[in-house]
């Protein structure tokens, strides 16, 4: 697959053709790239997909979620012929060398393989809040409170209380420590056991938690003998962010997790990193919540693959997120804003206003048409806000092709007059 031949301009409509493997840009080229469009190579060799036929009218660019992306060729073969076990004894040869390979990543003792990472959430609350009752402190804006449908309280017994979380992820540390139960042993309390983080931070549009506010947490944390979780689901598109391994986050706290199947590309899958003692008691949890996946090497094969490949993956995602938003902010629509200083990893938040709407943005987004030639798909948060999330799957390409889309879009809205 050949580089891009030109850069396209804002003002110019331009679509992408996909011939013999490679990309080319039809339409007027421009001297100098636009400041936004990055430099060096901007493909995924192994990951790239073609389209059916030498031309296609409408293509389709999905950016409500790194959850969406499918298996490559080279992890359909790792699974193929992966060697196996019942994992449920221990003798699952791939679950055992991925579970060796994360801890090393995250610099812990052991990890275990999950399911997924609101079952990793969930088993990690249960192993650090052993006493039914006990609570955990989680941020009001956060994955645990908002989409694992309390789980903690369903199945762990343990009361999540909410802290403000602030517009960059991080948790108000006043708040945070006005939060915690001091009055406990009184009998009208309950015990403050766990404080979790999230980083990235999926609700705030990928904010990354610096190193320094984690080690603010983990002092706060140690002073009042509190554990800390980190949801980690999109570790590798923060570590990349602040230009660390991920081990460099995941020291400061207790346990975390990290999702195979968002950003990383496998099909099913998460990690929980910790002590030894901490995974010994989230493989009893894992088997009592039905997780004991038995021949699992098939999966954990996939993951692997992921794994070896994610530097170069997020590096890219993180890039094309942040060029699109470069390119939003220089249309200065009146109706559809975002702010590329705030665009820390792979997810975009679109601010809309009206006589726009977050979900109105959405449907004419993924319509299809001859005049915009892409279907682009994006997650409404809001009426007044459209989440938009960069993965394997998407290409640079296709980003310029998403940005066409929103530019024809907008255009109505920026005259004011009607489009027939």
């Amino acid at each position: 697959m050949r580089g891009v031949r030109a850069a396209v301009t804002l003002g110019l409509r331009c679509w992408v053709a996909e011939r013999s493997g490679f990309h080319r840009y039809k339409g007027l080229a421009c001297r100098t790239p636009p400041f936004w469009l990055p430099s060096g190579p901007s493909f995924r060799f192994m990951y790239s997909r073609s389209w059916s036929g030498a031309e296609m009218d409408v293509a389709a660019v999905d950016l409500r979620s790194d959850t969406v992306t499918k298996p490559c060729a080279e992890m359909r073969r790792a699974m193929a012929v992966a060697e196996v076990g019942d994992d449920v004894y221990g003798e699952d040869p791939t679950v055992n060398e991925i579970q060796r390979y994360v801890a090393q990543l995250l610099g812990t003792e052991d990890a275990l393989f999950v399911t997924s990472g609101t079952m990793g959430n969930l088993i990690s609350v249960m192993v650090h809040c052993r006493v039914r009752g006990s609570e955990v402190l989680v941020g009001d804006e956060s994955h645990v409170l908002f989409y694992e449908q309390g789980s903690a309280a369903q199945i762990a017994g343990v009361l999540p209380r909410a802290v403000r979380t602030l517009k960059d992820g991080r948790l108000d540390l006043k708040d945070l420590e006005s939060k915690i139960q001091h009055s406990y042993p009184d009998v009208h309390y309950a015990q403050t056991r766990l404080i979790c983080l999230e980083n990235s931070h999926n609700r705030m549009g990928g904010r990354v938690l610096p190193l320094s506010y984690m080690k603010e947490v983990r002092e706060l944390a140690d002073h009042y003998r509190l554990k800390i979780h980190l949801d980690g689901a999109r570790l590798f598109n923060a570590a990349e962010a602040l230009g660390v391994e991920p081990a460099e986050i995941a020291r400061f706290c207790d346990s975390v997790t990290l999702c195979l199947s968002k950003g990383l590309g496998a099909p099913v899958g998460s990690l929980i990193g910790g002590k030894a003692e901490f995974i010994a008691e989230a493989r009893r949890a894992r088997k009592m919540l039905g997780g004991g996946m038995r021949q699992a090497g098939v999966l954990a094969a996939a993951g692997l693959v992921a794994l070896k490949r994610a530097k170069e993956n997020v590096k890219l995602d993180n890039q094309n997120a942040k060029m699109f938003a470069k390119a939003v902010q220089e249309l200065a629509s009146p109706v559809c804003t975002t702010d590329p200083a705030v665009v820390d990893s792979n997810i975009v938040l679109l601010t809309v206003t009206a006589p726009l709407s977050g979900q109105d943005l959405c449907d004419q987004l993924s319509a299809g048409n001859q005049q915009a030639g892409v279907v682009v798909k994006a997650l409404a948060f809001s009426p007044e806000i459209v989440r938009l999330v960069w993965h394997r799957d998407v290409s640079t390409e296709d980003t310029l092709r998403a940005l066409e889309k929103l530019k024809w879009v907008l255009e109505k809205y920026n005259t004011g007059a009607p489009r027939g």
